[in-house]
């Protein structure tokens, strides 16, 4: 089985012989699979009227559990946006009943963010949609070969985290 990356390193290969192109049989798949999970995630946020990014806000405020509720700053710092971006986004979210904010009653500086009763079922028909189209795609595999990749691409992360900060 050959693929289009097959395709881009035979040709590298033959115009820079020179170099060790083996990096982008793993990192430009890695990048091409990402392309098309961004697009898939996209359609399955869509069928339930959600941005990506409303989703994001949504599923971090599903995950921290009962009360489903988190400050403005710890959402986005959770969802890596800065506070003016979080902000536009919590209005978005407010307008439609996704979400609601109100004061920190131990600190009235603090804005907290509530998931809705409405939010909660959004986000969660969205997320059983996603997982739906993941499984779809990773029924190729077999459950170790899952757990194989999964381990792997967990070292690769890990690593370019790593070197990220080490800049």
């Amino acid at each position: 089985m050959e693929d289009e990356v097959d395709d881009i390193v035979a040709a590298w290969r033959r115009e820079r012989a020179d170099l060790d192109v083996a990096p982008l049989h793993v990192l430009s798949r890695v990048s091409r699979l990402a392309s098309l999970l961004d697009q898939r995630r996209a359609e399955a946020f869509v069928e339930h009227g959600l941005q990506g990014h409303e989703f994001d806000v949504l599923s971090v405020l599903r995950r921290s559990g009962e009360p489903f509720e988190l400050t403005a700053g710890e959402l986005a710092a959770l969802t890596h946006v800065t506070s003016g971006t979080m902000t536009s986004r919590l209005d978005r979210l407010v307008t439609r009943d996704f979400v609601s904010r109100h004061a920190d009653p131990a600190d009235g500086r603090l804005v907290r963010v509530r998931l809705t009763a409405v939010g909660r079922e959004r986000v969660d028909a969205a997320f059983e949609a996603l997982l739906t189209s993941e499984r779809r795609l990773l029924a190729t595999l077999d459950p170790a070969e899952q757990a194989h990749v999964a381990d792997a691409l967990r070292a690769l992360l890990v690593t370019a985290n790593r070197l990220l900060t080490d800049r």
